[in-house]
């Protein structure tokens, strides 16, 4: 009794001090909001900065420092693990060890992951997990939309299971989803976090989230990348011994069944049943990662299962994780530098794609859930029953490209057609610029006709071009900025900037204007060789 009273003394004190240092052997009494709250709450963002700060004064191989700021000015925590005398990424990068990033509350709603993270950087702080010191660096970001973290209602994510006290909102403090910001980048926590990937170059990804879909019977789903334009290697390296391996340990250690993410058409829908991934496009953070030639991972805890039992799903998965590229860090980097190091100029290449039906049909686990009240709102909520039902159906857990173009060996940009060159800086594309006056054949794609979506989606009206491409003969003005594809986000770099992509600057209506009444997208593309 008295050593639980110790217990709870510290931990309120981390909560309630600026600052207070801990030892290694006292760090497991370090506790986070939900687990002092018996689950009812989630963590508030200066509770979080509370909790990082004693887990940074109880191991000399935690580093806090933080990657940028929120819309509202809040800086974006990020705990470094690792054999490192600072946080710097010079330091980091100086290691030659795998670079593992951990990221949580991209939906503020969704907080499951926000909490396993700390969790998990208390067992880092106490030695438990010491092993993976020798072979990798470990980034954490548990909260990554701290503005959308800081809206706490009990009305938020109505059906979820918990936590019952309240939980932040899905989009950030400007109302966009910053889980469709990584291409556009419109948001400052997304031009943080793309400037983190450009300074740190991690070699995987993972990013928490929370289901809100069917009532299937896993603990937690999951996504590798789902552009079809993703090197293959690194989706086979998921889908065929990663996450395999991670299912079956986890089962084995905890009992709990993880599996691919998905959902069934919902009533009325004219698709036969079927398990459906959710998107491919590099809005999304796994398939951003994708195309950026690294390994992402999608975590998505199951909405009705307790909240205590979805931030322990999310535990048992980030441990894994970290487990498996400890004992795989060779493979995974030898992985990302042959994806950076393959040409993709001349490939054919989707700008628009769609689910496509496996061979084989797949049993999946169907589940069953029981409505509860929450005692604090009277809504209705909803628990996950342990039950497993099992229903064979087929597999829609992949894209296809529908219509394909050739990577061309460059691209020819305006200097003042901001939207696309913002974003090529930003993203970090290697960027060249014509000195002189030069008059060489490239493709020009001419417009026949366009589409503007009625209603704003995240800020924009999507557009959409129709028409063709034909060489001709052009003069290329000094000062015009060349982007080479020979270069590792090259991938990146032709979802953005051509007319048909369904990711890119069209397709978010960057150029609506601009293109009003104009007959030649203003982006050339340099099929041959030569500059």
């Amino acid at each position: 009794m008295r050593r639980t009273i110790s217990a709870l003394i510290l931990a309120l004190a981390i909560f309630t001090l600026p600052s207070v240092c801990i030892g290694q052997a006292d760090v497991h009494a370090l506790k986070t909001a939900a687990e002092l709250s018996d689950f009812e709450k989630t963590s508030r963002y200066e509770e979080v900065m509370t909790f990082l700060r004693g887990i940074e004064s109880a191991s000399d191989k935690m580093h806090l420092t933080s990657f940028g700021y929120s819309t509202e000015a809040r800086e974006l925590p990020l705990m470094i693990f690792g054999d490192v005398e600072n946080a710097s990424p010079e330091t980091v990068l100086a290691t030659g060890k795998t670079r593992v990033y951990l990221q949580g509350n991209i939906h503020a709603g969704e907080v499951c992951g926000k909490e396993a993270l700390l969790m998990l950087l208390r067992e880092m702080a106490a030695g438990d997990h010491d092993e993976w010191l020798q072979t990798m660096v470990v980034l954490v970001a548990p909260i990554y939309n701290v503005d959308g973290n800081e809206r706490v209602s009990l009305y938020n994510r109505g059906r979820q299971n918990g936590p019952i006290a309240g939980m932040g909102q899905r989009p950030n403090a400007q109302n966009y989803d910053l889980n469709r910001d990584h291409l556009k980048i419109d948001s400052p926590e997304a031009r943080s976090l793309v400037k983190f990937i450009n300074k740190y170059d991690p070699h995987v990804l993972v990013d928490f989230h929370t289901t809100n879909g069917d009532y299937h019977a896993y603990h937690l789903t999951y996504s590798p990348p789902l552009h079809p334009n993703t090197d293959h290697r690194i989706v086979d390296f998921l889908k065929k011994k990663w996450l395999p391996e991670m299912t079956t340990t986890i089962k084995k250690k905890h009992g709990w069944d993880y599996y691919y993410y998905g959902n069934t058409p919902r009533r009325g829908s004219k698709r036969e049943r079927g398990w459906y991934t959710f998107d491919h496009r590099p809005r999304f953070s796994n398939n951003y990662a994708g195309l950026r030639n690294r390994l992402g991972i999608l975590s998505e805890a199951y909405s009705y299962a307790t909240f205590k039992d979805r931030i322990l799903a999310s535990l048992y998965f980030g441990t894994e994780i970290l487990h498996f590229a400890h004992k795989n860090g060779q493979k995974i980097k030898q992985l990302v530098d042959e994806a950076d190091r393959t040409p993709v100029v001349g490939k054919m290449m989707a700008v628009k794609a769609r689910h496509h039906r496996a061979e084989e049909e797949i049993d999946l686990l169907m589940g069953e859930v029981t409505p509860l009240k929450n005692p604090y709102t009277g809504r209705t909520i909803y628990e996950r029953k342990d039950v497993r039902t099992v229903e064979r159906m087929p597999d829609y857990g992949q894209f296809k490209g529908t219509e394909m173009v050739r990577v061309p060996t460059a691209y020819y940009v305006p200097a003042d057609l901001r939207p696309a060159v913002d974003r090529l800086q930003w993203h970090g594309a290697s960027i060249e610029t014509v000195a002189a006056d030069t008059t060489i054949m490239v493709e020009q794609f001419t417009i026949d006709s366009s589409r503007v979506a009625t209603r704003e989606y995240q800020g924009h009206k999507a557009q959409t071009l129709f028409g063709s491409s034909a060489v001709s003969e052009v003069k290329i003005a000094a000062g015009t900025l060349r982007i080479p594809m020979d270069q590792p986000l090259a991938r990146i770099i032709f979802a953005l900037l051509e007319p048909r992509s369904d990711d890119g600057i069209v397709a978010w209506g960057y150029l609506t204007r601009t293109l009003k009444g104009k007959k030649v997208y203003p982006i050339l593309r340099q099929a041959g060789a030569g500059k």
